[in-house]
């Protein structure tokens, strides 16, 4: 009787069970039919009538039907795994946050199915509360949340996650963050976040501190941390207390010691406080990456044994924390033997003398690597196999005995075949034509592989400027079978076309408005085909630029140029044509006024030239040749050449020689510019036959004769494994001669002029007829030799001689597509001698200074300087020293 009444209580739970499965346990949906007159112990199978689904609101029914796998017609057992497959299907997706599969009804052998749910509610909007705007911005981006995206559990502990993420990233260790959904108002099926953050405080590092390394000091581990860094107060606060005041700074707090010296370490205290010295935020990634490094630098000074043993981070205070080491350096090691093992192009001693380590140096697992595979600084064995071929090329160091503190090492060598170029194929170029990538190419389809092709061809499309350089890449894929590589070059386009729109106030001439456009990717053969504009035609790597300035009627200015740089398109020979016609009409002391419109000075210069460039003494130098018409013609204006009405006309020849390899035109990181050019016009004193004791001014000085040497160099040199820290070292230097000084001297055209921004005399006169040269920290064209007489007039010539030379100090906030912006530090001298026998290179105008560049496609290179000049200038302002300058620039600037 008992087992009878078990078995009935055991069946009677079974089938409340079931009926009330479709109550969750935990997070889980249930089902249960209807039918009470089930079997739970003999399952029937049914056929499947009919399926309805109820409590949709966005959902489609169809769709959920679908997701469940129950179709019409199909078979089933009730009660069974079918129902229970079903519910876990449509309950994965998170679509829902209630399921309910219930028999509808049962008629025969087909039963009907209703799938009862409900749908999470979908995200209408999100909002911060404890933290500013600022961060909020920062903020959204790193959040993946979506309006109109169903609200789930995991949405929820994600974006927790993604907030604390965002505030440890910055310092905030101790971030909390609650989130609360509230109902929207507004929809009754939409949830609003609210997003309660409380970063608290930022976690500093106050101390950070290594016991074990006997070797090599505290400071010298704290400086390869590049990321991690102690409060620095600590560390002056030890060497004025220790070195200057006598105390150890562990008896800080011991009044015996310190007594006596209370003023003393008062004002140590008061003036070197915490915060006024930057702290480091303590972020786990960076740290683990640091502790790599200084792992890394103990293996360069040959203790490849090193580790840490343990680290412990231990608070500090609320705000601050402590980093605590402990080292196990080993002992260090050096080079013994060397061994070479499957060479057969060069030999052991070739090979020696390419990874430079001899028996005895401190064993350098890094500079093993840089001198087999890639050395930034010189030659590596990779790229003497590679420069000749031997893409196939592997070479692996191994340590084959260890014996004392001596390592022997066997080089491993793989040789291969030769390769040779199969096919080049291009990619990313969608404004740029195939042919103007190809023309620049080293990498041509039939020759031998060379590393150096590769590297070269990188930097002559980064020296383009059409497309990005960080980007430029190439997919090397070879075929050891065949011998064979393909290459596929890389880019990215970037729009460098540049628009000028400024206005400035020129002086005496009021406001001067500026327009100029630059196309460096220009096509003239697209310009019919209206199909290849886009928007305007490009594509062939032709420039054109069109500029004028102009104030109405005192100053205008009209410039054209175009260059081709492949004419023909089958050499890198360009060519080049421009034009340019300035007329001022206050240029010089026989203007009656400063807008006198009956004066005048005007100034045509037309020029066609030729260049190619030169494989000796490599393939970075280039000559330009070119020939150059201009015409100054004067009207009631005194310009130093006896006359006030009369012209002045020069034909001059150009030549230059010069070398670029810098490796980014906007941010250049290393390599160097250099220049010599030199400019002639025909000695016509030589020849004309003119008796110049007679000859009137207008005579002499109808046709200029000198000779114009000028010399431009800079040197860029990176300080940082990124190459982001930059030094740019430059000197520039230049003089004009006369062939016959006693016939014709030196004329007043083509002097230099220096001083202030070298924007044409900057925005306070615009100087025809001269070489502009900037000097930060002094005002625009004011470094001139003295003034000459002209009756009771004085007019500045220029300088016949001048040097120039400085640092700069560069770092980029950013060098992205958009925008290139950096920040500079520099310093710079220079003078300006009007006769040769004034010239003193060590007698110079200096100055100091800071500033920043940004280049934008749309606008070109803006600059903005502050400099100081530390030497009163010569036409004198009345101060002992030039002082504080400030000077905007535009446009890159030569000299």
């Amino acid at each position: 009787m008992k087992r009878v009444l078990l078995i009935a209580i055991l069946f009677f739970v079974v089938g409340e069970t079931w009926a009330q499965f479709r109550k969750n346990r935990g997070d889980r949906p249930s089902a249960a039919p209807s039918e009470s007159t089930l079997n739970y112990n003999n399952p029937i199978e049914y056929t499947i009538g009919g399926i309805e689904v109820t409590g949709l609101n966005v959902l489609d029914k169809n769709a959920m039907i679908s997701i469940s796998g129950l179709k019409v017609g199909d078979k089933i057992k009730i009660p069974g795994d079918g129902i229970t497959d079903a519910i876990r299907k449509i309950w994965k997706y998170g679509l829902v946050g209630d399921i309910s599969i219930n028999v509808d009804r049962i008629e025969g052998n087909n039963v009907f199915l209703s799938i009862a749910l409900a749908e999470r509610p979908r995200l209408t909007g999100f909002y911060f509360t404890g933290i500013g705007k600022g961060q909020e911005s920062g903020l959204k981006d790193d959040l993946k949340l979506i309006r109109g995206k169903i609200v789930t559990d995991a949405m929820i502990r994600n974006t927790e996650s993604a907030v604390k993420k965002y505030f440890v990233k910055k310092g905030y260790l101790n971030t909390e963050v609650k989130i609360l959904q509230q109902k929207d108002t507004l929809n009754r099926d939409g949830i609003r976040l609210k997003i309660a953050v409380n970063p608290k405080s930022k976690v500093k590092i106050n101390n950070i501190s290594f016991v074990g390394n006997d070797a090599i000091p505290d400071s010298k581990l704290k400086s390869k941390m590049k990321k991690t860094h102690e409060r620095a107060r600590l560390s002056i606060h030890r060497t004025i207390l220790n070195h200057v005041f006598h105390i150890n700074p562990a008896t800080y707090f011991d009044t015996s010691v310190v007594a006596g010296k209370k003023e003393l370490l008062e004002f140590v205290h008061d003036n070197f406080k915490p915060n006024v010295f930057a702290s480091s935020k303590f972020i786990r990634a960076d740290y683990e990456e640091d502790k790599k490094k200084v792992l890394a630098f103990y293996n360069t000074q040959g203790y490849r044994d090193a580790e840490i043993v343990s680290d412990t981070i231990v608070n500090h205070d609320e705000k601050s924390i402590d980093i605590n080491f402990v080292v196990s350096e080993g002992p260090k090691y050096y080079f013994r033997n060397i061994f070479w093992t499957g060479n057969y192009i060069y030999t052991d001693k070739q090979l020696a003398a390419v990874l430079g380590i001899n028996k005895g140096d401190v064993y350098n697992k890094e500079a093993i690597s840089k001198k087999l595979q890639f050395n930034p600084k010189g030659m590596d064995i990779s790229g003497l196999y590679m420069d000749d071929g031997y893409l196939f090329f592997r070479i692996n160091d191994v340590e084959v005995a260890v014996a004392g503190d001596s390592i022997d090492v066997e080089m491993r060598i793989f040789e291969g075949e030769q390769a040779t170029i199969n096919e080049v194929t291009i990619a990313g170029n969608e404004r740029t034509s195939d042919h103007v990538i190809r023309r620049e190419l080293s990498t041509i389809p039939g020759q031998k592989f060379r590393r150096s092709d590769i590297i070269r061809t990188q930097q002559r499309l980064g020296q383009l400027g059409f497309f990005n350089p960080a980007t430029i890449g190439q997919q090397l894929t070879p075929n050891q079978q065949k011998g064979t590589v393909d290459i596929e070059w890389q880019v990215e386009e970037q729009s460098n076309d540049q628009v000028e729109l400024s206005g400035g106030w020129g002086g005496y001439y009021g406001f001067v408005g500026t327009l100029g456009l630059t196309f460096n990717n220009f096509s003239i053969k697209n310009i019919p085909h209206l199909k290849n504009w886009k928007p305007l035609p490009t594509g062939d790597g032709q420039k054109l630029s069109l500029r004028v300035q102009a104030n109405g009627r005192s100053f205008q200015s009209y410039s054209f140029s175009f260059t081709e740089p492949w004419l023909g398109g089958r050499k890198p020979h360009s060519f080049s044509v421009s034009y340019v016609r300035s007329m001022s009409r206050y240029a010089g002391q026989g203007a009656s006024s400063y807008n006198d419109l009956n004066s005048m000075l005007r100034a045509d210069n037309f020029s066609i030239g030729l260049g190619r460039m030169l494989e000796w003494p490599d393939n970075y130098f280039t000559l330009t040749n070119s020939l150059g018409f201009a015409v100054y013609t004067l009207q009631n204006i005194d310009y130093g050449i006896g006359c006030t009405d009369c012209s002045s006309n020069a034909i001059t020849f150009n030549t230059t020689i010069s070398r670029n390899s810098i490796d980014n035109q906007m941010y250049p990181s290393q390599g160097s510019t250099i220049s010599l050019s030199l400019a002639l016009t025909p000695p016509y004193s030589a020849f004309n036959g003119m008796d110049y004791s007679t000859a009137t001014a207008a005579e002499k000085n109808k046709w200029q004769e000198y000779h114009k040497w000028m010399f431009d160099a800079r040197y860029y040199l990176p300080l940082d494994s990124k190459k982001k820290l930059v030094l740019e070292a430059k000197v520039h230097f230049g003089f004009i001669g006369a062939y016959n000084k006693e016939k014709t001297g030196i004329g007043p055209f083509e002097r230099f002029v220096l001083g202030g921004s070298g924007l044409a005399g900057g925005f306070n006169s615009f100087v025809l007829g001269k070489e502009i040269i900037g000097l930060r920290g002094y005002q625009d064209n004011q470094i001139t030799p003295p003034k000459y007489q002209t009756g009771n007039s004085t007019q500045q010539l220029g300088g016949i001689v001048y040097e120039k030379m400085g640092i700069e100090l560069r770092y980029p906030v950013t060098t992205g597509n958009a925008a290139t912006i950096y920040g500079l530090i520099f310093t710079e001298a220079g003078n300006n001698w009007g006769d040769y026998a004034d010239f003193n290179p060590f007698s110079m105008y200096k100055a100091a200074g800071v500033g920043a560049r940004i280049f934008m496609p749309a606008f070109g290179l803006i600059g903005l300087n502050w400099a100081y000049g530390f030497d009163p200038v010569p036409l004198g302002s009345g101060r002992d020293v030039s002082g504080s300058q400030f000077h905007f620039t535009i446009g890159q600037q030569i000299r």
